[in-house]
């Protein structure tokens, strides 16, 4: 069942987007060679709680693994999400994901970007570049009237046409009284398909692009998912809110 908001509500998701969003930047200014994953980790976390927020991935659990240890995901190149912060040490050229959710007064805000450590190769940072382009093109199509379709095939379509791939297996959601809501909403599809945009719906949008195939793994440890021909990927999200018949971002900067 979709879940639709009030004016109310839309502000209290707004409240945990805007820490989203700050966290996010925060993070990305910290992003160099030679910094771990697992140091970001704790700037994030103590942003968020430096401002009444509580990191909606710690201790998230999913069928077959177990609780979540950061407070953000951190996926570098052939990771497309969910990786676990820890020791590993960032290298020049890598692509890195940051993926945060936050949750304040009951409601959550999720949204994610790749960041380039240090310089990358041309290649790498057309791929971030398509996929932010993704987004923002497949957000356009976000009004009432229009389905989620709509979105899904206007983002598959700029992908395809530049030679990368969609990940299939992981999609969007619904998002606010829980990190995770009805509808699941996938970016590939065809046009006039799926539900119907209605204003109050919040949604978390992630383009998840991948260099090679769409096709992807999941590793050992039961959360991080990796590209099946360990070719890079990149990933960008935002929440959205439908408010008088349009697309508002919330978690943007």
């Amino acid at each position: 069942m979709i879940l639709i908001k009030s004016k109310k509500e839309i502000d209290l998701i707004r409240e945990s987007c805007v820490i989203v969003a700050e966290v996010l930047q925060l993070v990305k200014r910290y992003v160099k060679p030679g910094i771990t994953t697992i140091e970001l980790d704790k700037i994030a976390e103590d942003y968020i709680l430096s401002n009444n927020g509580r990191p909606a991935f710690k201790g998230y659990s999913q069928a077959g693994s177990f609780d979540f240890p950061g407070s953000i995901c951190s996926s570098i190149d052939d990771e497309v999400v969910h990786g676990i912060p820890g020791n590993r040490v960032l290298k020049e050229g890598e692509i890195l994901s940051i993926d945060v959710g936050v949750e304040k007064n009951k409601y959550f805000g999720d949204a994610a970007l790749s960041v380039a450590v240090g310089k990358i190769s041309d290649e790498k940072q057309k791929l971030m570049d398509v996929t932010e382009r993704s987004l923002y093109l497949g957000i356009e199509q976000l009004k009432e009237g229009n389905r989620l379709g709509d979105y899904s095939n206007a983002v598959q379509t700029l992908v395809e046409e530049n030679g990368y791939s969609i990940v299939r297996d992981l999609c969007g959601h619904g998002v606010g009284k829980h990190l995770h809501e009805d509808p699941q909403i996938s970016n590939y599809g065809k046009k006039g398909n799926g539900s119907l945009i209605k204003n109050g719906m919040t949604l978390a949008l992630e383009p998840m692009v991948n260099m090679g195939s769409y096709k992807v793994i999941v590793a050992e440890d039961g959360w991080t998912v990796l590209t099946a021909d360990r070719k890079p990927s990149a990933h960008f999200e935002h929440t959205v809110a439908i408010i008088d018949g349009k697309p508002e971002i919330l978690t943007k900067c």
